[in-house]
């Protein structure tokens, strides 16, 4: 069942999530086996927290990898991602279900910019069995997200 606060967002927006079994879309390579889609469709959700004490929700291709170089670079503190209880704390999601929809304001949005490149994207609607298909732009209007190159290629040095 999608969290009310999510349901809101998405509704006020003219969007709805597909649900699938609980745990089914847990992982990008999970989601995009239940979707049909390629593993790079999936903006995968994660929180981090810096150094200075503030959260940051990075949603980035289900293929590519943090950068943690690039983060700092644009963010000015090291980050790190938070753990499974923190991360249910300061959002309401569990891991494997985060979202950036009905999250709190004080956590900055950051939007890899490598999401551009794909008609439809996936992020998650705050369950682990679910998706929500939207277009990049319509991503970057709901969340207020700062578009930025934040990732690298998997196998990719920093």
């Amino acid at each position: 069942m999608i969290p009310e606060k999510v349901a809101q967002v998405l509704a006020a927006h003219g969007l709805r999530a597909i649900e699938f079994a609980p745990g089914s879309t847990a992982t990008a390579p999970m989601a995009a086996e239940q979707l049909g889609v390629e593993v790079g469709q999936i903006a995968k959700s994660v929180l981090l927290l810096g150094k200075d004490g503030r959260h940051f929700m990075l949603l980035a291709p289900g293929d590519r990898k943090i950068s943690s170089a690039k983060l700092k670079a644009a963010l000015g503190t090291k980050t790190r991602m938070t753990r499974p209880e923190e991360t249910l704390e300061a959002t309401g999601f569990e891991a494997g279900g985060v979202c950036p929809f009905g999250i709190e304001a004080s956590i900055t949005v950051l939007l890899d910019q490598g999401l551009v490149q794909y008609e439809k994207i996936y992020p998650a609607a705050g369950t682990s069995g679910s998706g929500v298909p939207m277009t990049f732009e319509q991503l970057v209007a709901i969340t207020g997200g700062k578009v930025g190159d934040f990732t690298a290629a998997k196998g990719a040095g920093e």
